[in-house]
């Protein structure tokens, strides 16, 4: 079960609860989905399939095709779920810098929706997407859940408004719920267009064509890259924790600082591994306007409180999803030498 632990797995089998997905045709919420499943889980999800694809999803599976801005879609989505795992938005920077307000209308509106549905069902907790994004102007390294600075984009201000959200609901009508802010996640099923550490497919897709990469600045920027599976774990893990508030937010992440030069060099052992030559050099250009130099998550409090483990690095992270990434850019390796 990748980096689900044992123990973890063990009680869910015991004893299956109902789970209410939403963004579940995407490539996080996809993720859950098929875990749940393959652990005999009662699963429901619900996805506009905006930027989510049908193909993401085990065939068969009865997805809900609502969009969270509708409040009778989240009601139909949550009802009788024990737990909802909030995976619906618009993901995207650039995107909300273009359309502050479809940003606000889908990541906030949206999720208070979600939170209004599962206070109606009586659901057990709420986990949902936070992001790192929220740290904004922090600057702290490595990042700590209690220090935020000011947002950077819209994007940034509307998860951080689902935070503030979060904590209103808890406080005032006892709905317990749980903020994983993600770092730089990668896995298959990441679309390379897609919001999620882009910069995995899209470097694996330009080396198989034997072209150079693009590396903003001089590639000693650092992010903290987490494998899927790592972030399936600590849903399951939130979800069932016992918190010791009524609303708690979690840095979710490896806990270690990646250069881009790094990063790119495990991409090209891997490759070579699977016999795929890379040789040209990476292009360096101007470092890109508004990005973050360093991002590295503390992750202790989510390890003290939730007994998350990121058993999942990144090498072999890169290594499970290679196969994955290298058919979506027509390269089969199976046929290979």
């Amino acid at each position: 079960m990748g980096a689900i632990g044992l123990e973890l797995e063990a009680t869910l089998r015991a004893a299956p609860k109902r789970w209410a997905v939403t963004g579940a045709a995407g490539f996080i919420g996809s993720t859950l989905v098929r875990a749940l499943l393959r652990l005999d889980q009662h699963v429901v999800g619900v996805d506009d399939l905006s930027t989510g694809h049908l193909r993401n999803l085990p065939e068969g599976f009865p997805l809900i095709e609502g969009d969270i801005r509708d409040p009778a879609a989240c009601a139909t989505a949550v009802a009788g779920a024990d737990f909802v795992l909030h995976h619906a938005a618009l993901g995207s920077v650039p995107w909300s810098m273009q359309d502050p307000l479809r940003t606000h209308a889908v990541n906030v509106t949206g999720f208070l929706n979600v939170l209004m549905a599962a206070r109606e069902a009586d659901c057990a907790r709420v986990v949902y997407a936070a992001s790192s994004a929220s740290y904004g102007t922090c600057g702290t390294v490595p990042a700590v859940e209690d220090r935020l600075g000011d947002p950077l984009s819209p994007y940034a201000a509307s998860k951080t408004a689902n935070e503030a959200y979060a904590g209103a609901f808890a406080e005032g009508y006892g709905l317990s719920a749980v903020g994983l802010r993600y770092f730089n996640v990668f896995g298959a099923r990441q679309d390379p267009e897609g919001p999620y550490a882009a910069v995995i497919p899209r470097w694996i897709a330009t080396l198989l064509e034997g072209a150079p990469v693009v590396i903003n600045g001089d590639g000693e920027t650092t992010r903290d890259f987490c494998h899927v599976d790592n972030v399936v774990a600590a849903n399951l893990l939130a979800a069932l924790a016992t918190l010791p508030a009524p609303h708690r937010v979690y840095n979710i992440a490896c806990g270690e600082e990646i250069s881009l030069n790094r990063l790119l060099r495990e991409i090209r052992a891997v490759l070579a591994e699977r016999g795929v030559e890379t040789p040209a050099a990476p292009h360096y250009g101007p470092f890109r306007e508004g990005d973050v130099r360093r991002s590295c998550a503390d992750i202790g409090r989510a390890v003290a409180e939730l007994g998350y483990r990121p058993e999942m690095g990144l090498r072999d992270g890169l290594a499970r999803a290679m196969d994955w990434y290298c058919a979506e850019a027509g390269v089969d390796l199976t046929r290979r030498s």
